[in-house]
């Protein structure tokens, strides 16, 4: 079949599985051009792997510091006459790479939140890696049904105590204008931070545990986003501030009983992803940092940011926040670059958008994700849906 892309909102429906192994292998010359990363994780579980943060940090353990690797992600498979979805063909064009490397990479699909996934990934760490080193949390969910009681919470993505009115895009038709949010109940505040808090991290390092496959000083990763001030009323002070808040108390829980290395939240920088894309105001932001992040040579998409955290941030003495968070947000909430955004938000309008901000980017960074837009495949050729 001919595959294109198909936008609904704001989500693509199709993939690109030519495209999909060619954005995954453009990320692996990125790491490989760079040089090995010294004392890097040698076995990593990574949670959350086949796109954005997560599969950059596979790609980065995997081809910087020579690590086997297990992965866990929920995926849809594809059809005869229907695409995968896009982690479906990451997760494969990854672990066709790493094998022919030499590496072990092992991906599990299923749900992560559930105790059969996790039982399923402690087999696979014992008969693959024996223990792991590393474990880096980057799943992201909508929905999240507890295993202990069954009971299925959906995560809201609003205000928290009072409403929001800010300016908004609509990323198809360009449009800016106003939008205004009411705040959360206290329920949908309870169920986001169930569903995205760091009650799961602290039931996989629990269950590894157990198991006995957690290496002596092993650390663990979640990777979050404060953000700047722009977005905060409807993201780091909403309902997705209280959840992120919650990864603090469960990395000092995790730390309590596994030691000051075995937990932390790392800060990462605002990238275009599909789950940002559904968050009011947040895309709007992300077409300004583009356009100032490349105009004063700073633009970093997930793969540059998890290399540097890598390459730079853990080796040797890391240096923490008050927080106790890594931070590779840096470039982004520095006060040069904030105080740039901030002047060009003042100024944003629909007639503005062009010479403030970058649309165009945004969209081409967008579908990237999917594998659409990457020079060098031929979007015209007809391609089986089920190969990568």
């Amino acid at each position: 079949m001919i595959i294109e892309p198909k936008i609904r909102g704001f989500i693509c429906t199709t993939a690109h599985p030519v495209g999909c192994a060619t954005n995954v292998q453009r990320q692996i010359d990125h790491v490989v051009v760079k040089g090995p990363i010294p004392s890097g994780p040698r076995r990593v579980l990574v949670l959350g792997c086949s796109t954005g943060y997560g599969l950059a940090s596979r790609i980065v353990t995997t081809f910087g510091s020579d690590a086997d690797t297990v992965g866990v992600s929920f995926e849809r498979e594809p059809g005869e006459s229907k695409t995968a979805s896009a982690g479906w063909y990451n997760n494969r064009a990854f672990e066709q790479r790493a094998k022919a490397a030499g590496r072990v990479a092992v991906t599990i699909e299923g749900d992560a939140f559930s105790d059969a996934v996790k039982a399923e990934a402690i087999e696979a760490i014992r008969a693959n890696l024996g223990q792991v080193d590393l474990i880096v949390y980057s799943v992201a969910s909508p929905v999240r049904t507890d295993p202990k009681d069954g009971v299925t919470y959906r995560s809201s993505i609003k205000p928290y105590g009072t409403a929001v009115t800010s300016k908004t895009l609509n990323t198809g038709t360009g449009e800016v204008s106003e939008i205004s949010v009411e705040p959360a109940t206290e329920e949908e505040a309870a169920a986001t931070v169930k569903v995205m808090g760091g009650e799961d991290w602290e039931l996989w390092i629990a269950a590894l545990a157990e198991a006995g496959v957690l290496a002596d000083g092993f650390q663990s990763l979640n990777y979050t986003y404060l953000g700047s001030k722009l977005t905060w009323p409807i993201y780091h002070k909403g309902t997705l501030g209280k959840a992120k808040g919650d990864l603090d108390r469960a990395a000092a829980a995790i730390r309590a009983t596994h030691g000051e290395q075995a937990a932390h939240v790392v800060a990462l920088k605002a990238v275009v992803t599909q789950a940002s894309s559904a968050i009011p105001v947040v895309p709007l932001y992300g077409t300004l940092l583009i356009k100032v992040e490349d105009e004063m040579g700073l633009g970093e998409g997930p793969i540059q940011q998890i290399d540097r955290l890598f390459r730079d941030k853990l080796a040797g003495d890391v240096v923490l926040d008050d927080d106790n968070r890594l931070r590779v947000d840096d470039w982004e909430l520095s006060e040069t670059m904030q105080a740039e955004l901030t002047k060009r938000w003042a100024a944003l309008t629909t007639q503005s958008l062009a010479d403030l901000a970058d649309l165009p980017k945004y969209r081409a960074e967008f579908l990237k994700l999917f594998g659409f837009g990457l020079g060098g495949v031929d979007y015209a050729a007809d391609v089986d849906p089920r190969v990568v």
